[in-house]
């Protein structure tokens, strides 16, 4: 009986060990969401320049074909602009168009040529609480991680649940981070895209005249990755997803 145990003991402790070895570490798992992470910038006729963050969600090696998740907003309005998105780490752009626009949701798809990318793998629901990771360019710049957790739950009012898509999380953004990733801190995977964040206006008092317009903490909003694997589908794009 006890050799029984012991041999039992020791398959558990190695089963222990085989699970431990598919967990990536911190680093890998920064590295996993860099490689499916992207900036995104506009140019407009008129002089105007926005920036904005997105995430590579869907390729196709055989069309040479990459598609990206962003807020909506960041290409409204519809006016004659040219779009281009540059890797993280790097410093060349390239161009890219408006392929998708949702009616219902702050979410369009942007299309450019095939890249040296990892297309995000999306996680449907998660629990109030989880811990994420936020990716995103603020104000056009080099790209930043904050760490946050899942505060709220994308589900109609009245109701009060624990688990779902997630609606809104901790982590706080700025200017240029709409369309940045969301993503779980143990899997890496897609929990939704930035879609915006509330702000308190804040008087300086030697200068009256001006007020700062400060992020509230735990106060972004998300487009869950629900949303986005639906309107995915509904553009012909569900094959090329990452299974």
């Amino acid at each position: 009986m006890r050799r029984t145990l012991v041999l039992a003991g020791l398959a558990l402790a190695g089963a222990g060990c085989a699970s431990a070895a598919h967990t990536p570490d911190r680093s890998e798992l920064i590295r996993g969401i860099l490689a499916s992470t992207v900036q995104l910038k506009s140019e407009h006729e008129a002089g105007i320049r926005r920036a904005a963050s997105g995430v590579v969600v869907a390729a196709d090696f055989a069309s040479r074909r990459t598609w990206i998740a962003t807020a909506r907003h960041f290409v409204e309005p519809s006016l004659p602009q040219q779009l281009y998105v540059r890797l993280a780490g790097r410093t060349s752009m390239v161009p890219a168009t408006v392929a998708f626009v949702s009616r219902d949701r702050d979410l369009a798809i942007i299309e450019t040529e095939y890249l040296d990318v990892t297309p995000a793998r999306l996680k449907m629901a998660t629990t109030l609480g989880d811990e994420i990771l936020l990716v995103a360019f603020p104000w056009g710049q080099r790209f930043t991680v904050v760490r946050g957790a899942v505060s709220q739950i994308d589900a109609p009012a009245g109701e009060l649940p624990v688990a779902g898509p997630a609606r809104m999380v901790s982590a706080t953004v700025s200017y240029g981070s709409s369309g940045g990733g969301v993503f779980d801190a143990e899997t890496g995977e897609l929990v939704g895209i930035v879609e915006s964040y509330r702000t308190a206006n804040v008087a300086i008092p030697e200068m009256k005249e001006r007020v700062l317009e400060v992020p509230v903490a735990g106060e972004t909003t998300l487009i869950p990755a629900s949303s986005i694997a639906a309107f995915l589908a509904d553009s012909g794009l569900k094959r090329f997803l990452r299974r």
